[in-house]
């Protein structure tokens, strides 16, 4: 199995749209995650929303009236869409606080508006991930690293998803996410050796295979960095009884801080002894070892 190109762990917050549709809250996000839980990045979402959907289901009530911030689906998506321009304010205080910013991206417009920020990369969410026209235009227009997570996605459309950047020469540049899409996801279905079959197919010809995560706790999380996961996002909120739809199965900042040090530090001890008896034991050893007679 080849070596993949992430040596430790990142650790992504994504804030997607728990600011609310508050720029000062987005700002709060950046800054609570970069001082305080130490993350390598923050994530946000773009999304071009009549593009994205149908009439229909722009006009539709929110499945979730109690969660919605609009009469409709649509006005509720539009409440907490951020402009192109709020975006790069955001990549500023992003930069301001020392961590990495980006946006996952659902529609080829709000690709393009994203690719014109240059972040160190952009995300594919796994609903888009056979969106082959915005794909195929990141592929084209935008020099920096894609990730996409696989979450409703079949091995054969994985497989595709693939091969259509080994096409295009930008596997390298690829980070792919074992996914489960759902919010939150029962422990018995994050299926974690996911991990390990998507390291064991695609290592030396990807960049990096991720885990992204909507579950409860930061414990799967340590355990897919053992099975060969070295890029890590989770959803990030401030208060887990905010309204919206992912507050719920979100980390607060305590849980968020706690993952970056864990991940930190199981990282350091995935090793093998250098020596059969290391320095710090050769004390120990003299001062215990049985010595017979």
């Amino acid at each position: 199995m080849g070596e993949l190109k992430y040596a430790n762990p990142y650790l992504i917050a994504e804030v997607g749209c728990n600011h609310k549709g508050d720029m000062s809250i987005a700002r709060e996000f950046i800054k609570v995650a970069a001082t305080y839980c130490g993350v390598d990045a923050v994530k946000f979402q773009k999304r071009n929303n009549r593009e994205l959907l149908t009439p229909e289901q722009y006009d539709a009530p929110h499945p979730n009236p109690n969660n919605s911030y609009g009469e409709t689906y649509g006005a509720h998506r539009e409440f907490l869409e951020f402009t192109a321009q709020s975006h790069a304010q955001l990549k500023k205080w992003c930069e301001e606080f020392g961590v990495a910013y980006s946006a996952s991206v659902w529609d080829l417009t709000s690709a393009k508006e994203i690719a014109a920020l240059n972040p160190a990369f952009i995300k594919i969410p796994s609903a888009c991930n056979n969106h082959y026209r915005m794909l195929g235009w990141l592929c084209e227009n935008y020099a920096g690293e894609v990730q996409i997570s696989l979450g409703m996605t079949t091995k054969d459309e994985e497989r595709k998803l693939v091969d259509f950047f080994v096409e295009r020469g930008r596997n390298e540049d690829l980070v792919i996410f074992s996914c489960t899409s759902g919010y939150p996801v029962p422990y018995q279905d994050i299926c974690l050796l996911e991990i390990r079959q998507l390291t064991e197919s695609y290592a030396g010809k990807i960049k990096a295979v991720g885990f992204s995560g909507h579950h409860h706790g930061i414990a799967a999380d340590i355990a897919a960095l053992t099975l060969g996961a070295n890029v890590f996002e989770r959803h990030f909120t401030l208060d887990k009884t905010w309204k919206g739809t992912d507050h719920a199965a979100s980390l607060e900042p305590r849980e968020m801080k706690a993952l970056k040090a864990d991940l930190d530090n199981v990282r350091q001890a995935l090793t093998y002894k250098s020596s059969d008896v290391l320095p710090i034991e050769v004390v120990q050893r003299e001062k215990l070892k049985y010595r017979e007679g």
